[in-house]
């Protein structure tokens, strides 16, 4: 595959590499370990996007709370892992243009009756702590109960588990997440989703404007020449492309 050529040469912390924040979180189609090989839209991207700059992606799992502490350390170049760009986030880090646009959505019990927010009125609401913005919470009935979880390996098992186990009423998160999660368990359904679509995109060290235009060169050079569409096609066929 041919290089991109950027208008100026960029730096990583590690020459020839591009050390990516990340998770072992199970986050299909988005990101997913499968026998140790990392597979997913992202991490399919990822290698697109580092094949074009001639460089080698090398992730490394992280806490979601830790992932812009870990950031700004200087020993890591970027966090790729279903980031939606936010105002609190810009704080920590530079974002790139968006490679995709993605709603939220809300899993319930298969005999569960919710079927619209009006329904979530007094019900306990699982999140992961990391990922949910308030501005999604505000879209919700005042009374409802948030229920918070730690994001790690282990947090989509334990809100599945309290919504199986009627600890918690419903979780929010991202819609494509959910669907997959609909998908492999027959006990759970999407009740609803919500039409945030929320832009995604790769968080930088700040001040490292080199880097920054590589990786938006290289992002619109795969929107432009149709590899991002392909991508999108293989991963996540079942949403429209927004591009």
């Amino acid at each position: 595959m041919a290089s991109v050529q950027t208008t100026t040469d960029f730096t990583t912390v590690e020459p020839g590499k591009l050390r990516i924040i990340a998770s072992d979180i199970e986050a299909r189609p988005m990101s997913f370990l499968d026998k140790g090989n990392r597979l997913g839209f992202e991490p399919s991207l990822a290698r697109v996007v580092c094949d074009r700059l001639e460089i080698q992606p090398i992730w490394f799992d992280v806490l979601l709370k830790d992932f812009y502490t870990e950031l700004s350390t200087g020993k890591y170049d970027v966090v790729w892992f279903n980031q939606a760009i936010t105002q609190e986030r810009r704080a920590w880090a530079d974002f790139t243009r968006s490679y995709g646009r993605f709603d939220s959505a809300v899993l319930v019990r298969e005999d569960s009756d919710i079927e619209h927010k009006a329904l979530l009125a007094g019900k306990r609401i699982g999140v992961l702590k990391e990922r949910v913005s308030p501005q999604l919470l505000e879209f919700f009935p005042p009374d409802i109960e948030v229920v918070y979880f730690e994001g790690s390996r282990q947090s989509a098992i334990e809100m599945l588990q309290a919504l199986r186990g009627e600890q918690i009423d419903a979780i929010v998160e991202d819609s494509l997440i959910l669907m997959a999660t609909e998908a492999q368990d027959a006990g759970v359904r999407v009740a609803f989703e919500i039409p945030t679509q929320n832009p995604f995109g790769i968080g930088i060290l700040p001040g490292n404007r080199e880097l920054l235009e590589a990786l938006n060169t290289v992002l619109n050079t795969l929107i432009t020449d149709g590899t991002l569409n392909k991508l999108w096609g293989q991963w996540i066929p079942y949403k429209p492309y927004p591009f």
